[in-house]
């Protein structure tokens, strides 16, 4: 997303992805109304929606044998109220292919970045590995986004400040049946399970206490299915296609921010700056928000080649606090009630905010804008010098 507004603000720009494409299953799927909004923004909104993806207008979760409704994005403003639900790779491919439209956008695919050019205390540039060798970029910046795991922030030796996460989760499909009803989320003594319709499938993230995976394949995956079928009995079915561990993908999941988002001539956004829970999905459209306010910042001083450390800081500045109070609700969620489901061991009841919410329609929508718009939205401040 940062390379295609600065190649439609008119530089240069090489985006180095590791991957040969952007088929990676299993990641964050849901496009939030900030991000929509910003789509808008750009004039894409519509052929953006003329992709397949499913549309969640209220946000309802299940807590034993009681539901509660939670938020409610209709009434949100901007152009769609709704949360789309949309594989990562159609995303991602999407945005690749309005930014190539720009001449001086380049994509090199299968290109990994894994070490840094360091040329008298300036970051100067990367190198990368791919199928015809090893290679140098050079660049008056250079933008790690390579997620929670970032070899560029390891390169350049930057402080991480971590926060902790009391889960993993456990991520497989299920078939879905025509019509099939689920609720987002189900809380339970012990277990909880996230469901995000797919149409054809169900995208499922089974949450298990941090460190918990190696007991869980120990005891064999006929007791998962047994597990997962007792706790949602409408899905006892599906669960009979889980027949090998190849099929369930560990997330490791992990809060961290780093102290610093920047060195000279290096800046991280997105994962590489800050990791984010998976609680809300809201991990992508942060990581978007980065990168319009790092555009809206760096794009003339790029363009003047006068792009300094005070720039840097200022993306920093900018992203920082909205970055931390949204984790600060993360961690509040994560260990009063996702740790507090995981370690019940009688009913689970909805906790005081959610039942207020469920009570009070007015205040669904105070946490609909929490999580569809976020603490700070961002909005396009580029300019656009026209597709080749």
């Amino acid at each position: 997303m940062l390379g295609f507004l600065l190649a439609r603000a008119g530089l240069d720009v090489i985006v180095l992805e590791k991957h040969a494409d952007f088929f990676r299953d299993f990641r964050g799927d849901t496009i939030h109304p900030s991000t929509l909004a910003l789509f808008d923004e750009l004039g894409l909104l519509s052929r953006f929606l003329e992709l397949p993806h499913e549309e969640l207008r209220e946000l309802g979760m299940t807590f034993g044998s009681t539901q509660a409704q939670i938020a409610d994005f209709r009434r949100l403003p901007g152009p769609c109220g709704f949360i789309a639900l949309m594989p990562q790779w159609d995303f991602l491919n999407f945005v690749a292919e309005q930014a190539k439209a720009y001449p001086t956008f380049s994509l090199r695919m299968a290109t990994e970045a894994t070490s840094l050019i360091e040329e008298q205390g300036r970051i100067a540039g990367v190198r990368a590995r791919s199928a015809e060798g090893e290679l140098e970029v050079y660049a008056d910046l250079c933008v790690a986004c390579d997620g929670r795991r970032s070899t560029l922030r390891e390169r350049a030796g930057m402080r991480v400040r971590d926060f902790g996460a009391p889960m993993d989760v456990l991520w497989f499909k299920l078939a879905r049946r025509p019509d099939a009803e689920q609720p987002l989320g189900r809380f339970g003594a012990g277990q909880i399970l996230i469901a995000i319709d797919r149409g054809s499938y169900w995208q499922c993230g089974y949450v298990i206490p941090k460190g918990g995976w190696d007991a869980l394949r120990a005891a064999g995956l006929a007791a998962l299915r047994e597990r997962l079928a007792g706790f949602a009995p409408e899905l006892a079915d599906q669960t009979a296609a889980l027949t090998s561990w190849d099929e369930i993908k560990l997330l490791t999941v992990q809060v961290d921010r780093l102290e610093r988002w920047w060195r000279p001539g290096l800046l991280c956004i997105g994962d590489a700056a800050h990791a984010m829970s998976p609680i809300a999905g809201v991990g992508v459209n942060l990581a978007i928000q980065d990168a319009v306010a790092a555009a809206n910042v760096l794009a003339e001083p790029l363009l003047d080649g006068a792009v300094g450390d005070d720039h840097l800081q200022r993306v920093q500045r900018r992203r920082q606090w909205p970055t931390a109070l949204t984790q600060r609700l993360q961690l509040l969620i994560q260990n009063r009630i996702v740790s507090g489901a995981l370690h019940e061991q009688s009913e689970v009841k909805p906790p005081l905010a959610f039942r207020l919410f469920d009570r009070l329609p007015p205040l669904r929508r105070i946490s609909a804008r929490l999580v569809g718009l976020g603490v700070r939205p961002e909005h396009i401040g580029t300019r656009d010098v026209g597709a080749a």
